[in-house]
């Protein structure tokens, strides 16, 4: 029987303090940056309280971040958050990385529907979406092949050098 969190190739599991340095490589890459809402560098003394503050359940921190782990090399290589948790209207975002050495092979795609059973099944979320960059081609993509539909454009949303870009709002309901 497959566990809940385990897939074909991939397995989630939770933070642990080994993660460290994939974090500070991941949250520090500044062409990233442009995807999320980061401003600045994080020191690793932030991501080590960030990892410890990971212990609290995803009802207390509203949020949760799972490291996406290549089973047959038991490597990580990636990371996938549910944020904005909202247990009243049965709903929460979702963002994914995976490391540049491991995209384009559905590995993404695996983490997703891992994900989704997770929220749908165990969670009982009603839904899941993503704000995508309307030109972060790959993510826009996945989305769409895995269900998502984009309801929701927000225009110059977000700035991405002297440039402001369209982002997609993207939603999964469950079945």
């Amino acid at each position: 029987m497959m566990k809940l969190l385990e897939g074909n190739t991939i397995r989630l599991r939770a933070l642990e303090p080994e993660d460290l340095e994939f974090l500070y490589k991941w949250e520090n890459d500044t062409t990233l940056w442009r995807y999320g809402t980061t401003l600045a560098p994080y020191s690793r003394f932030s991501l080590r309280d960030y990892i410890a503050d990971s212990r609290l359940d995803i009802f207390q921190s509203r949020q949760l971040r799972l490291m996406i782990v290549l089973q047959s090399e038991n490597v990580t290589i990636g990371t996938v958050d549910l944020y904005d948790f909202d247990p009243i209207n049965c709903r929460a975002g979702i963002g994914i990385l995976l490391d540049d050495a491991y995209r384009k092979q559905g590995l993404a795609t695996e983490t997703l529907k891992l994900v989704e059973k997770y929220a749908f099944e165990f969670l009982m979320l009603k839904q899941i979406y993503a704000y995508v960059p309307e030109r972060n081609e790959p993510s826009v993509k996945l989305f769409s092949r895995s269900g998502y539909i984009e309801t929701g454009k927000l225009v110059s949303w977000v700035k991405n050098g002297d440039l402001y870009e369209d982002v997609y709002f993207m939603q999964l309901i469950a079945p």
